[in-house]
Parts: structure tokens; sequence; C-alpha cells
């Protein structure tokens, strides 16, 4: 299966979400069918974030939303985890502080987008400005209504400076999301993510819905897609979002830049002592050896 394909919202698409199946799973059967897959698409992560880096031309910046226990966390571990902590940078959007809400809205995620070469993970991002404050009446609608085409612009600009832009949405329905709530409250590990605003926040669904459609359809574009992946299952979520990643950097065809040196002249210059120096030793042991 195309992942790219498959779960890319095509650009002027109207979204349903009650169409689509969060608990999708295409032909996998279980965790342990899909993981010696998911480990090959993080190899090819892992190589193609060096690949970038070295060339120095191109960057990446993923966004993760969804509703609360949907899985951004766990997308950051077990799938882009395989990237070199060097080269990539995790940023979480909270509630904006007194600096950040004296500038436009897109003043904090602009700041954090990645260098060339580089790759930033928004945890949450600047659809948080279409989303939570639309649903809580933050701002007026004559306000975030007109968000969406400063969002387009703002990925259009990235683009344009050689950023590769992948969104995603992790799909998850009603009752996965209270599943993975009481998961939280039966074991002791996780009681610190435990938070009475997820549970209040979970009778806005229908709303949270509506803001999550209109984002969707109005921002997937050809040089930003969005991508509603089917979320209940955990590892075939991984499982999607590796292979959109993969495939993605891959189509990008970066290539090694030429040495700034000439290798030859460093080769005779430093290497040839060494030869010398080892053919030397290894006569020296002979005679020894010998005598």
């Amino acid at each position: 299966m195309d992942c790219f394909k498959t779960f890319q919202v095509k650009p002027g698409s109207k979204v349903k979400l009650d169409k689509i199946d969060p608990g999708f799973k295409d032909c996998y059967n279980s965790r342990e069918e899909a993981n010696p897959i998911i480990e090959k698409l993080d190899r090819r992560i892992r190589a193609q974030q060096y690949l970038m880096y070295a060339e120095h031309k191109h960057s990446l910046l993923i966004c993760l939303q969804g509703r609360d226990a949907a899985g951004k966390d766990g997308t950051i571990n077990h799938v882009l985890g395989a990237m070199n902590p060097q080269g990539c940078n995790v940023t979480s959007f909270k509630q904006p502080s007194k600096e950040e809400a004296a500038h436009d809205f897109l003043w904090r995620c602009h700041k954090v987008t990645p260098a060339q070469g580089h790759v930033a993970i928004f945890n949450r991002s600047h659809y948080e400005d279409v989303l939570i404050q639309r649903v809580h009446n933050m701002v007026p609608k004559s306000i975030w209504s007109k968000r969406y085409e400063h969002i387009n612009n703002f990925e259009k600009l990235l683009a344009d400076h050689g950023t590769l832009i992948l969104k995603f949405f992790l799909h998850i329905d009603a009752d996965e999301q209270l599943k993975r709530f009481k998961q939280r409250i039966d074991d002791p590990t996780r009681h610190w993510k435990i938070s009475e605003n997820d549970y209040t926040e979970a009778s806005y669904w229908d709303a949270y819905t509506n803001a999550f459609e209109d984002a969707l359809s109005k921002c997937s574009t050809a040089y930003a897609p969005w991508f509603i992946i089917p979320a209940n299952h955990k590892w075939f979520r991984n499982l999607a979002v590796a292979s959109i990643v993969a495939d993605a950097m891959d189509a990008l065809k970066m290539k090694f830049p030429a040495p700034t040196v000439d290798i030859d002249k460093i080769k005779k210059k430093y290497h040839s002592l060494d030869k010398i120096d080892i053919e030397e030793g290894l006569v020296n042991a002979s005679k020894n050896k010998k005598q």
C-alpha cells in the first residue's frame, strides 16, 4: 500500500472524519507483523536524515496534531526517534506566553522552523490557533477565519526555501480515547499524564471535529500536505507515518555534496605515510621472528 497516496488529503477536497475508519490497519494483523517493516523504514529515515544534513539544501518540518491521547508523543518516540538528535528539534506548543501573545500568531512557530539540513517536529503547531482558539472562542471568528490563508502563505514561504512539510492528523475515535485515558488511571507510571482538562475537552468532541475538518480541508496543499492517519492501532500509526516520511525524503533525490578538498592529494600527503609505516612494521616483525 502507498501510504502517501492513501492517507493524503487531496488539495481542495472536503474532509469528513466520520467517513474515515480510525481502526484501519490494511493487511496487517498485529504489532509483531508490522515491527520488522517499521524497523526497515526507520533505518531509511535515519540514512536520509544523514544525507539531508550533509547536503544542506533541504530541511524537514513535521507537524503532529490530534485529539488528546491520539499518540503524538508516541509517534515521536517510536518513529521519529530513529533520527539523530543532533540534527533534530522537537517543539511542543502550549498556551502562548505573554511575549508570544504580543506578536502575530505565527511568530513563535517561525522562529523554530528548521534550518537547512535539519529536522523540526511540532508537537501541536500553528494549527492550534484555528483549533482550540476557535472551539473556546478565545478570538472572534473574524480573526481565526483569516488564519487559514496566513497559514498557507507561511507554509509556502517555508516550502520555497527548501523545507519539506509533512502534517499528520492522528485519527482516533471516542471509545479509543476513553480507553487510553483509563490506561493512564490504571498505570501509576502514567499518572503524571492525567489531566482533568483532558476529560472536559472531550465534551467538545463535535466542535473539535468541525475545526479539524476545516483545517484539514483548507490547508492541505501540494507543498504542505495533510495526512489523516488511522491511529486506533498504535503500531499501524507508526508504520503509516514512517512510510510517508521515508518515501517523501527519498523523493527529494538528495546527494552527498562534492568534497571541498583534493582527496587524492590528502591520501598521498597523509595516508601514504601510514601505509609505509605498516609495511616497514611487517618487515621488521618478520626479521625479528627469523632471528
